[in-house]
């Protein structure tokens, strides 16, 4: 299995995010004092090798029953090891200076054994990715509270957390009511309003308008496997709209610092597009007839400087048959969640069956069907008028003839 392969598999974490039932986990020291409280939800996206040497995608959810018996507290490391399922197991581990904790690094170990999770793996070992995630910082005497998504990406495995809600080196046995929010939670300051300037009359003037943001450049974007040919083709202009409590930002996905990748699965796709202000992850699937987007997932900073997140794995979009392409040249709008919109210009997708790296025959999007309304309306009127004209002519022809006078 190539590193490339490994690393894009990882994406697919993403769909279903929002399914797992999360976990509660309270952990004593040695006195049967509560010393560590976790209470969050993660998904797991693992690709891994089958016996006939093709690439497939396990994902696990974080269970709500778990083994935390391994955990334990120390004044200045502490473990949180769970135990789940057969033979998997996701540590996170803590350490503090006195002043503030932080997650130091999380270990995720996974049995390729496991046949309902792994079928047909071509190993029956058990594999550990070791990722750093963003929880630094941490207050003491806090809890650290993000309920926004995190995705982290290792090697062959994609991890996301949230609703996280975790308290280390809890002095007293009791959990403080005190939070630390990670960054993606904490809303967007607003500039106190200012008293406006005392000013003396003058001429009215024209305001200047507030110039609109220029539609973004058009991306073409590939996805071909190492030693492989293209399995995906994807060109359109992207632009988001984010709302942030009352503020509301849109933000154009410049393509030329976009750096694409993606997988090609038999029953879907992946794209994800990486820049240097959002990372993009759109999912396809396809039943051999039909192809649609089903998944989109955005993480990234606005102009503001402020993290935002979205994810809907429910989606039923940009739908054509299997061996054609989808279009829709008309700017579209889309609303992911209710916090996030997407705008879409020039469009076209083929997350399967491309032939010869290049696109098949385009499916229409409705929007761009109204194109040829308006020349077909303009084509019926004209031609109307013609039978109009020739049906008066031969009638006044026929009129004068049998007046008995010579028409030229």
């Amino acid at each position: 299995m190539s590193r490339f392969s490994a690393f894009i598999l990882l994406l697919m974490v993403g769909v279903g995010v929002h399914q797992s039932s999360g976990v509660d986990v309270k952990v004593n020291d040695k006195n049967g004092t509560l010393c560590l409280s976790a209470s969050l939800m993660v998904n797991f996206s693992i690709s891994y090798e089958t016996t006939d040497k093709m690439m497939a995608v396990a994902e696990i959810e974080l269970p709500s029953k778990v083994s935390s018996n391994d955990s334990m507290c120390g004044s200045n490391s502490s473990v949180l090891k769970l135990d789940f399922e057969s033979g998997h197991s996701w540590i996170m581990n803590f350490i503090t200076n006195g002043k503030t904790y932080e997650a130091e690094s999380i270990v995720f170990s996974y049995n390729l054994g496991d046949a309902k999770v792994f079928p047909n793996s071509s190993s029956n070992g058990t594999l550990s990715v070791t990722v750093k995630p963003t929880i630094t910082g941490v207050d003491t005497d806090t809890s650290y509270s993000c309920k926004s998504s995190e995705m982290i990406q290792a090697q062959s495995v994609n991890q996301t957390l949230w609703n996280v809600l975790i308290q280390a080196f809890i002095t007293n046995g009791q959990q403080s009511d005190n939070f630390t929010s990670c960054a993606a939670d904490t809303p967007t300051p607003t500039a106190a309003p200012t008293k406006p300037p005392v000013t003396t009359a003058s001429a009215p003037t024209t305001p200047i308008p507030t110039p609109t943001m220029p539609d973004p450049t058009i991306g073409k974007y590939n996805v071909t496997p190492e030693n492989s040919t293209t399995c995906l083709l994807a060109q359109f202009g992207l632009r988001l709209g984010v709302k942030l409590g009352d503020k509301y930002e849109e933000m154009n996905l410049n393509a030329s610092k976009v750096t694409p990748s993606g997988l090609c699965n038999v029953n879907g796709s992946e794209l994800l597009l990486e820049s240097d202000t959002m990372t993009i992850k759109m999912s396809f699937t396809n039943d051999t007839k039909k192809f649609r987007l089903h998944g989109f997932e955005v993480n990234g900073t606005t102009s503001s400087g402020a993290k935002f997140s979205g994810i809907n794995s429910s989606l039923s979009l940009w739908e054509a048959s299997v061996g054609n392409s989808y279009m829709c040249n008309k700017e579209q709008n889309y609303t992911i969640t209710k916090d996030l919109f997407v705008f879409t210009f020039q469009l076209q997708v083929q997350p399967v069956g491309v032939k010869k790296g290049a696109f098949s025959t385009a499916e229409e999007c409705a929007a761009d069907g109204d194109n040829f309304l308006v020349p077909i309306a303009v084509g019926v009127a004209l031609l109307v008028l013609v039978l109009i004209v020739l049906l008066a002519y031969f009638i006044g022809r026929k009129r004068n003839m049998a007046s008995g006078y010579e028409s030229f």
